[in-house]
């Protein structure tokens, strides 16, 4: 089911992840983004967007996380975009023999077997640096930085005041820096700065998975994450309600997501020389 959150703005949201698809109406069809993550949750989006009659004319991928990269026929072949370092990555996984047995690896395993794999990681590479999504509607300017994932960027569609943030700025998943960089954390503190700076722009900020905020709500979130990301990073334990027993959502794994960060940071800080 499609829930308009601005004018000419539309998000459909998965059962398991909460992952939200977005959909920016413009002159000849639709601009969608991140798409997923079911067959059947795909082909509802596609019915969605048949009665509408709005066809999709261009896609958006904000990172290349699995879940962010799926695609359904029923959705037709218009040229699924993202930047070129999101498109190399998925260049580089489509290039092994034995992708699909990897990347199925990764899925939820309850439902591992309703995911489609055609076509999978299509990513179009726009040039470095581009400024926008190239298509006919509403300028969504690209916002590259380099939190959680290599390439991962937020759109901001400026005529209808929304910022779709990709895998930041949820209220039901913890931050996931990219831990096996040296500076994993500190590009996740980078990349929230560059997310905080945006979002004063619009009104509506729409995370990868999880609810719609508004304006107050996602510096409330900004806040919260650069919390969690410098707890991970001085040995602390984070005061954060997502890893809590009362949490909304996920309280039966996220702790342990939690643990698994921990575990990785403080590893890495053992392995690591004390400056002189």
């Amino acid at each position: 089911m499609l829930t308009q959150v601005a004018e000419g703005v539309l998000v459909h949201q998965s059962e398991l992840l909460r992952n939200n698809t977005v959909v920016v109406q413009g002159r000849d069809g639709v601009l969608l983004v991140d798409p997923g993550i079911t067959a059947d949750e795909m082909a509802c989006l596609a019915d969605d967007l048949d009665a509408m009659r709005q066809p999709v004319v261009a896609g958006f991928s904000t990172h290349p996380d699995w879940d962010h990269v799926l695609w359904h026929p029923a959705l037709g072949g218009a040229p699924r975009y993202g930047t070129a370092a999101c498109a190399a990555v998925m260049r580089g996984v489509l290039s092994e023999e034995d992708w699909r047995t990897t990347v199925v690896e990764g899925f939820p395993p309850e439902i591992a077997e309703e995911i489609p794999l055609d076509p999978f990681g299509l990513v179009t590479a726009l040039p470095p640096g581009s400024a926008e999504v190239p298509w006919e509607g509403p300028r969504a300017r690209i916002v590259e930085h380099p939190a959680h994932a290599q390439g991962h960027a937020a759109l901001v569609v400026e005529d209808r005041g929304v910022l779709v943030a990709g895998d930041m700025l949820s209220d039901v998943l913890v931050p996931f820096p990219d831990l096996g960089s040296a500076t994993g954390l500190e590009d996740y503190l980078e990349g929230l700065r560059v997310l905080e700076r945006v979002a004063g722009e619009v009104d509506v900020v729409v995370p990868g998975h999880g609810s719609v905020a508004g304006a107050d709500e996602a510096r409330r979130r900004v806040d919260l994450d650069r919390a969690y990301v410098e707890a991970l990073r001085d040995g602390r334990v984070p005061a954060d309600p997502r890893i809590g027993p009362d949490a909304a959502y996920g309280a039966d794994w996220m702790p342990g997501v939690y643990e698994w960060q921990r575990q990785q940071v403080a590893e890495r800080d053992r392995a690591t020389p004390a400056a002189p």
